[in-house]
């Protein structure tokens, strides 16, 4: 049953400031260069001490997010669920899960991020519920020809007593993208068993999610990251693709159940729906498309405003294949009028400080890289401060679905879920009053929140200097296009309009650059910042250490 508020909520309507939030003044396409933080609600902070992240520990923490400078927060799936694959199983869309607050809770959310000068953009998961959802359970109980498997992908198995599935398809997961039932029909679920796939053929299903829209919408949050978005229309038939290990090809080829071209339609309907409202509400695309041309498709002006850029976040640190990757962004991207967006870490990758090698230097390098370019930066939390992935957790304490499965993903998501150190000198630190749901390492006490705070050599710091520097310089932020400058092998350097000029050595060693007359604004190797900035220097050449990025200002 959908949860109501305990009180009104005193959000101006659609989620306008009321008349005390003044800080969210009307913005003209504020989209196109955002700095979007996302929240994975299990893992951010505890309000009432039972080991898991809630929304009451969210609201309670959005000042950290104020202060550390980004435009909007990204929450990841608090809705009604089992919990069969953290919260993107969902049994109803419009209730919050226990495990989370309440309803009213998630308004109070919206309404202090508000206050604090944040939108809130929450996840829409719309390729697959969970095997609880009310329309599920009542086509299970119906059994076979009943109305409500219409919406769904139940078939008829092949063989001679329909004992094999209706056709070839794997789960992202690993194992069959089939269930078979009592019954004897099977039921498709591209991911877990337990979130099975709607039919986005049947009109019911295409109006259930207008109107879920609509309820966030009125609610008050700015937009959605839509889960999926490259799935929910199946090609025709739902045709074999003849070969296993389906998992390793998602995002390199058009496949029969991913990035099927009528999954465009239904995002101009939903487009449609976004303009109507006040305050500019946006969608992204999370669209794992074979090339960025494809993703394109995604953000044409009709349709979603945004999509994750995964191209981008899988390139090497290397000089040649990060500039390939921005370059190929950039042109596809702008062909369509939208602009690029730039991630280094998320919830279901390994965190870039352990990814690129090269430790902390390397990281805050490839960070400083990201937020120079035009366009639109993802933030995941924690790598604010330098967390980088645990390796070392308990089989028994792993939660990650495909961890249990064969042949899908690497099941290894649960390392950058591990929640955030606050404060103190052991776990939890701060998270909470108790355990965490997933065990917090016990060298992380020089990593809080606490402890870097007002520390000039730490990573939340060089954040808090690289937002400032961003919100406030013309050369950074939105844009189509960069200007390459010549640099010798491993280095990149690039001017934007502005009078900013970004410096990258990716190599292991120093490099001597010969540059226009310049002075440095921001490094990622501290001292991060000049104290006292001087008029331009015109030394001809300038030395960049090894795995650094800098910032200067012409």
């Amino acid at each position: 049953m959908t949860q109501q508020p305990d009180a009104p909520s005193d959000t101006a309507p659609y989620g306008r400031p009321g008349p005390g939030d003044t800080s969210i003044a009307a913005a003209t396409e504020w989209w196109r260069d955002a700095v979007i933080y996302q929240i994975y609600p299990r893992s951010f902070a505890d309000g009432n001490g039972d080991g898991m992240g809630d929304l009451p520990g969210i609201r309670g923490r959005l000042a950290h997010l104020r202060d550390l400078g980004v435009d909007a927060v990204w929450l990841s799936p608090f809705y009604a669920s089992p919990q069969a694959d953290a919260g993107y199983d969902v049994a109803d869309y419009r209730a919050v899960d226990p495990l989370f607050g309440t309803l009213a809770d998630a308004e109070a959310v919206i309404r202090e991020a508000h206050h604090q000068g944040l939108r809130i953009i929450i996840d829409l998961v719309p390729n697959h519920c969970s095997d609880q959802h009310a329309w599920f359970r009542r086509a299970v109980a119906e059994g076979p020809g009943s109305v409500l498997r219409e919406r769904f992908h139940f078939r008829k198995g092949r063989g001679d007593n329909g004992e094999l599935p209706p056709n070839d398809w794997e789960s992202v997961f690993g194992g069959p993208a089939w269930t078979r039932l009592p019954d004897g029909e099977w039921y498709l679920h591209l991911f877990a068993p337990e979130q099975p796939d709607f039919n986005w053929d049947h009109p019911a299903v295409q109006d259930e999610f207008r109107s879920i829209l609509r309820f966030w919408l009125d609610l008050g949050v700015d937009g959605f990251r839509v889960d999926v978005a490259h799935g929910m229309v199946k090609a025709p038939g739902l045709p074999d693709i003849g070969h296993g290990e389906q998992a390793r090809l998602i995002g390199s080829q058009i496949l029969p159940f991913f990035d099927q071209d009528g999954v465009h339609a239904v995002y101009r309907s939903w487009r449609a729906i976004l303009d109507e409202y006040p305050g500019e509400r946006i969608g992204v695309a999370e669209a794992w498309a074979p090339t960025l041309e494809r993703l394109a498709r995604y953000v044409r002006p009709d349709e979603l405003h945004q999509g994750f850029n995964f191209h981008y976040l899988n390139t090497d640190w290397d000089a040649g294949a990060l500039r390939n990757a921005v370059d190929a962004s950039l042109s596809a991207l702008g062909a369509v009028g939208a602009p690029a967006t730039w991630v280094l870490s998320n919830h279901d990758v390994v965190r870039h400080r352990t990814r690129l090698g090269g430790g902390l230097d390397r990281a805050r390098a490839a960070t400083l890289l990201m937020l120079a370019l035009p366009g639109s930066a993802y933030l995941y939390q924690g790598e604010e401060l330098g967390l980088p992935e645990v390796t070392e957790l308990p089989d028994e304490v792993r939660q990650d679905p495909s961890f249990f499965r064969d042949s899908g993903q690497d099941g290894l998501r649960d390392g950058c879920r591990v929640p955030l150190p606050w404060s103190g000198t052991e776990p939890p630190y701060g998270f909470g009053a108790g355990d965490t749901w997933l065990p917090q390492p016990d060298d992380w006490a020089a990593l809080t929140v606490q402890a870097q705070t007002g520390d000039p050599h730490s990573t939340l710091e060089l954040y808090r200097s690289a937002l400032a520097v961003r919100r406030t310089h013309p050369g950074l932020g939105a844009g189509d296009a960069v200007e390459w400058l010549p640099a010798p092998e491993g280095v990149l350097a690039f001017r934007r309009p502005g009078g900013l000029l970004c410096t990258v050595n990716t190599t292991a060693e120093a490099v001597q650059l010969p540059l226009p007359p310049v002075r440095r604004l921001l490094s990622s190797r501290a001292p991060f910042t000049v104290p006292t900035p001087t008029g331009p220097s015109a030394a001809p050449v300038r030395e960049i250490p090894a795995d650094t990025t800098i910032w200067w200002a012409e």
